[in-house]
């Protein structure tokens, strides 16, 4: 939409272990280290994006639940990282039990677009929402506030069964709650080049779906899945890794769409 201040990108998928989270911390520092002002917020009760960048559970003081409580505001409950530019709203386990304490309240789908209706939430040049891996309240309230939904899709056999259930989840979304709603993108991750079903899997993914695809693969990569146990984004365990390489690349072609979008 013209005019926008900001960008609001939700990465969802509603199967578990496709490296949403992993994307949602390397896309976000490769967009900080390019020199864009960034915020993650949390929305997965497992914390997991909060612990890879090294927020400890014992100093997440403030969170996303008390986002959504509309008791605080982004300004409150968001902390600095490791990683100049990039800021994270962090999760906690008290994330469980927002659904029965919001289900009665008529604004429940809206409670983080009112957040990010805030002046405060226009500091920031991206902010990214990681969501749990099941279509749930907390999933709706970030589709309901976002601009786009990015979706990591695992290069495995099964993969476009699941990725047609999650567009059918989107297009419920616009229908319903978020009109202006639009796929941002899609990911391939865990691409192995030594396995031939994992290239097959590319080639049916972007036949079907042609543009909406990245040119970046996400490679299976070990020092990627080392860095979160160090409480670092890939890109600051090891720059040189091909993980971090790539989602350096997906960061650039993530700002290369804004531009077009923005141009048309």
């Amino acid at each position: 939409m013209a005019g926008e201040r900001n960008r609001i990108i939700t990465i969802a998928n509603q199967k578990g272990g496709v490296g949403k989270t992993t994307t949602a911390i390397n896309l976000a520092t490769a967009l900080a280290a390019i020199g864009e002002r960034v915020l993650i917020v949390d929305l997965d009760p497992q914390g997991n994006a909060s612990t890879g960048l090294g927020i400890d559970r014992k100093h997440r003081r403030l969170s996303s639940y008390d986002l959504l409580l509309g008791d605080y505001g982004i300004e409150e409950a968001s902390q600095e990282t490791a990683v100049p530019n990039l800021y994270i709203v962090p999760s906690t386990m008290d994330l469980l039990g927002i659904e029965m304490e919001i289900a009665s309240q008529s604004d429940r789908v809206f409670k983080l677009k009112k957040a990010f209706a805030k002046e405060e939430a226009f500091r920031f040049s991206y902010i990214l929402v990681d969501c749990p891996p099941s279509f749930n309240l907390l999933t709706m309230n970030a589709m309901a506030a976002a601009h786009s939904v990015l979706v990591p899709l695992q290069c495995e056999f099964f993969a476009l069964e699941g990725l047609s259930q999650l567009l059918e989840t989107v297009d419920q979304v616009r229908r319903t709650v978020n009109p202006h709603l639009d796929i941002q993108g899609i990911v391939l991750t865990m691409f192995d080049s030594r396995n031939n079903l994992a290239q097959q899997v590319v080639n049916d993914v972007r036949t079907h779906l042609g543009e909406k695809v990245y040119h970046t693969l996400i490679p299976r990569n070990v020092r990627v899945s080392e860095a979160p146990s160090y409480g670092k984004p890939a890109i600051l365990y090891d720059l040189k890794c091909a993980g971090s390489q790539a989602y350096l690349q997906l960061a650039s072609e993530v700002i290369q769409r804004e531009r077009r979008r923005l141009a048309a």
